[in-house]
């Protein structure tokens, strides 16, 4: 249905064109400060892609290489996306605790099945 990438907005620099990432000169932590990043996470562009295109995710399901963070976790919900299979985990119980809240399955794939 589409598709989504870590990066920068269409038409704005990422901080390898711009010589410099504020969140590494003022240190920020993974998973921390995300509104100062000037890139979005692949599941955020994947979303945006779908509206941007006209494509009806509700009751969709969305494969990620990380657990979504708290952010996309927020518009996975609202967006209706109803199942999440991941491989990585990452350290956000917010975004664990809202998805199971909101009745959005998330899954984990073993070894075997992310092999496959």
């Amino acid at each position: 249905m589409t598709t989504g990438y870590n990066g920068a907005p269409m038409g704005v620099k990422n901080c390898l064109d711009r010589g410099i990432c504020l969140r590494e000169e003022l240190g920020v932590p993974s998973g921390q400060r995300h509104e100062i990043c000037r890139g979005l996470h692949a599941e955020q562009n994947a979303i945006i892609q779908a509206a941007y295109h006209g494509v009806n995710i509700k009751d969709s399901v969305i494969y990620c290489t990380n657990q979504p963070c708290a952010q996309c976790a927020k518009m996975i919900i609202n967006s209706g996306i109803r199942k999440i299979y991941y491989i990585n985990d990452y350290p956000d119980e917010l975004a664990q605790s809202l998805l199971q809240e909101a009745g959005v399955d998330l899954i984990k794939l073993t070894d075997s099945l992310a092999d496959e």
